[in-house]
Order: C-alpha cells, then sequence, then structure tokens
C-alpha cells in the first residue's frame, strides 16, 4: 500500500533577498527581537551547561546573536545588562574602525608615514627607521619597534625603539598601537571620543567610552553595545540600510590577512581559518587554525581576561564574552576555543549512524521548483524536518508524526540548500540542489 504524503505549500521569499536581510534592534530602547534556542535545535541542559562553563571561567556577560536577534543572553553575578565593562585589546577592533573612517573622510590615508601626524621623534628611531612607519604598520602590527622593551604598553619615545624596518617583523605590541588614538585625533581635529560617538556610535546606538588606563585607551561599554558593533561588522558596515564604512575596500583588507608574516592577523582583528598564526610576545608560527574549534570564516576582537566579539558570515552569527579570566595572557585564544565546543554541542541530538540514516532518501536531488520528497521516516515517532540556505537561514520547518514519507511543495530559488531531519534515534543531514 502506498504510504500517504503529506502536501505542504510553503511561500518563500527569495532566497538571494534572505541572504541581504538582518534585524537590527532600534537605536534607542531596550527592544531587541530574540529567537528561541529551541528552533536552533539548542538543549536547555546543554545551554545550561554552557552557562555553568562560563560561570566557573569569571564571566560577566554572554550574548549569542542569530541573524540579529538575541538567541542567549545571560548576565554573571551582580553584573547587569546596563553595567559597563572593558573590551581590554579587543577594543583595538573600534579603534581600526575609525582609521577606516578617517581615510574614507579624506582626513588620512593608512599609507601615510606616522610622522606625518605625529611629528619627528615620537620614536627613539634614526629619522629614517622613523620615516619607513606607517598607519598601516600600526594596525598590522608590523612597526618594527621592540616589544620586548620592560612595558610594551608606554607610549614615549624611550620606550619605542627600532629592532627591525617596519613591515618586516610581525610582533602584538601595544604602545604604536595606542598611538593610533592620536593619528586620528591630529588627522581628524576632533577627540577619540567625540569622533567615535558622531561616526559610529550614535548611527549605531551603541554607548561606549575610551577611558585612559596607564598608557592605554581602554573602550568600555555594555554588553550589547558590544553586540552591537558585531553586528555592524556582519552587516559589512551597514547598519540598517545605513552604510557608515562606505570604504570597502578599508573593510575588506581590516577583516583579512594584512601582511605575510601572520596569517592570522588584519587590521587588529584576529582571523580564524587560515594555514597558520602567531601569538603575542612569541616569534613563533603555529601551523593551524587559530581557534579550531571555530569557523573558518570567523573572525575576532580578542583582548585580555576574555574579552570577545566573534563574528561569523557563513552562519550570520555573532558572540560575545565580557568578563574576567583564569589566566593572564594577552589574548586567552584558548578559553575562546572552550566556549566554542560548548556552543557546537549544543544540538539537542547527534547525527544518525550510516545504518540509521541510509533509509532516509530525499529524491528527486537536484529538484525542480514544484518540490521534493523525503522518505524513511520513523512511522511511529516525530519528525522535525528543517531547510536552510547556505547563511545557516531558516527558510522552511515543519513536524509529522506517523508519517513515513513527507511531499515538499516550495518555490526556492535556484541553489543549494541544507535539510536536516531530526527524530527520536538522531539527526540527518544533507544537502539539496534546487535547479
Amino acid at each position: 500500500m502506498k504510504n500517504l504524503l503529506i502536501c505542504l505549500t510553503v511561500l518563500l521569499l527569495p532566497a538571494t533577498a534572505a541572504t541581504q536581510s538582518l534585524y537590527f534592534p532600534p537605536n534607542s530602547g531596550n527592544t531587541w527581537d530574540s529567537i528561541s534556542p529551541q528552533n536552533l535545535g539548542w538543549c536547555q541542559p546543554k545551554i545550561d551547561s554552557l552557562y555553568d562553563f562560563l560561570e566557573l571561567k569569571n564571566t560577566k556577560a554572554f550574548m549569542v546573536l542569530k541573524d540579529g536577534k538575541i538567541v542567549l543572553e545571560q548576565y554573571f553575578g551582580t553584573h547587569t545588562q546596563n553595567d559597563l565593562w572593558y573590551w581590554a585589546s579587543a577594543g583595538k577592533t573600534v579603534t581600526a574602525f575609525m582609521t577606516g573612517i578617517a581615510q574614507q573622510e579624506g582626513f588620512l590615508n593608512i599609507d601615510d608615514t606616522t610622522s606625518q601626524y605625529l611629528g619627528q621623534g615620537w620614536t627613539s628611531c634614526t629619522p629614517a627607521q622613523e620615516e619607513k612607519i606607517t598607519i598601516r604598520d600600526q594596525l598590522s602590527m608590523t612597526s618594527g619597534l621592540n616589544d620586548a622593551v620592560p612595558d610594551h604598553y608606554c607610549t614615549l619615545p624611550s620606550c619605542l625603539t627600532y629592532l627591525a624596518d617596519a613591515g618586516t617583523r610581525w610582533a602584538y605590541h601595544n604602545g604604536p598601537y595606542t598611538l593610533l588614538d592620536s593619528v586620528i585625533e591630529n588627522a581628524t581635529g576632533s577627540s577619540l571620543n567625540l569622533y567615535t560617538f558622531q561616526k559610529l556610535l550614535s548611527p549605531t546606538g551603541m554607548n561606549g567610552t575610551f577611558y585612559p588606563v596607564g598608557y592605554n585607551n581602554v573602550f568600555f561599554s555594555t554588553a550589547r553595545s558590544m553586540a552591537r558593533f558585531g553586528l555592524l561588522m556582519l552587516n559589512n558596515g551597514n547598519w540598517n540600510g545605513n552604510q557608515i564604512m562606505t570604504d570597502q575596500n578599508y573593510f575588506s583588507q581590516m577583516v583579512n590577512t594584512s601582511q605575510n608574516l601572520n596569517e592570522s592577523y588584519g587590521y587588529l582583528w584576529w582571523l580564524n581559518g587560515k594555514p597558520s598564526f602567531m601569538v603575542p610576545g612569541l616569534q613563533i608560527v603555529f601551523n593551524g587554525s587559530m581557534i579550531p574549534n571555530g569557523p573558518a570564516d570567523m573572525f575576532s576582537a580578542m583582548g585580555k581576561n576574555g574579552q570577545f566579539l566573534n563574528v561569523v558570515p557563513s552562519q550570520n552569527l555573532v558572540w560575545l564574552r565580557m568578563g574576567d579570566a583564569p589566566d593572564s595572557s594577552d589574548v586567552p585564544f584558548l578559553l575562546n576555543d572552550e566556549i566554542w565546543s560548548y556552543i557546537n554541542d549544543l544540538d539537542c541530538v547527534t547525527s544518525l549512524s550510516e545504518s540509521d540514516s541510509s533509509s532516509i532518501n530525499v529524491f528527486p536531488n537536484p529538484s525542480g521548483r514544484d518540490g521534493f520528497e523525503v522518505s524513511g521516516l520513523d512511522a511511529f515517532a516525530e519528525t522535525k524536518l528543517v531547510v536552510f540556505d547556505l547563511q545557516g537561514r531558516l527558510v522552511l520547518e515543519m513536524s509529522t508524526v506517523g508519517k513515513t514519507e513527507v511531499k515538499i511543495e516550495h518555490q526556492l530559488q535556484k541553489g543549494s540548500y541544507v535539510i536536516r531531519v531530526r527524530g527520536k534515534h538522531g539527526q540527518f543531514t544533507k544537502m539539496l540542489q534546487v535547479i
């Protein structure tokens, strides 16, 4: 006897349009749309385990955004949604963004020599050595200045000594980076905080301030403001239709390898999925991806004590962590990777074994625009079927009980999709091509 078919007609936006849509919260107030983690197939006990781990690691705030909407938001101890916290070196990315804004407005060019804005003698180098250092070198950590001085945060000329020609050596050196703030101020004629407020904070609804801490200017904000910055970066510098970063060439350079010495470093952003990486304080090139558990296309703002802002374009995902950490490394890569291991395990079910999934078929595949069928489902249990586009956007979702075949009629655009079938025995994933 022929199995009963369930016909489901779903009217869908074209996939090309869907991939361009992100939610943006209003610039004022606390309204921010959310997505239930259960809609992503995340299991509450595993979320609780993630929160337990984060609390153990002295976390203050943790947020996950999907398509711009909040999936997870948790505060620990006495920290609240309205409390400010320091970004540490994760705030370097705000400086990188503001440098790009200053360039697009014609106040500077990153290939200009730094001396043009700080004056000759801002280092202890000879004039010829100093003249080789550009703003691009400050952004990419290739100034050639000695990072082994007693205080590598120091910005005095006596602390900025020659070690190698600019552009020939990568070293994580805070002193030359910090002086980018003065470059921006001298180029624009505005204070760093005022310029940042006018060009970044106000247009996106962020709050935040650079505070002087020793030689450093440290950025402080709420967790939600950090999330807004991540969402802006996810959308290529565009906030809800307002193209804040119009210099897309600079934006691309900022989040891609900036030099051939450390492949995992852009303009003050860390890059995942590269063949090799370097870490602060060492002149060793390590093979492999910087955050093995993280997606290959992820770029990250990372700072001391575990200040993280991770942006994943392929998944329309942003997550952040603020707080203290049990180690004192300048950039705690391992903690970031550990958190990813928990995030990767949030799914309620595991993949079906080969024997369990062999009976499940998707046909025809490739399919036309008239639809496809899924067969081999469990006749005695509830089965959930979801379809995502390659940007991780949910385009179809349904559940069925006691049926072994499902017919899907759709209006999907041509392209590739991921079909995920969940049942009591696990999960089956298959690529679908629509032609």
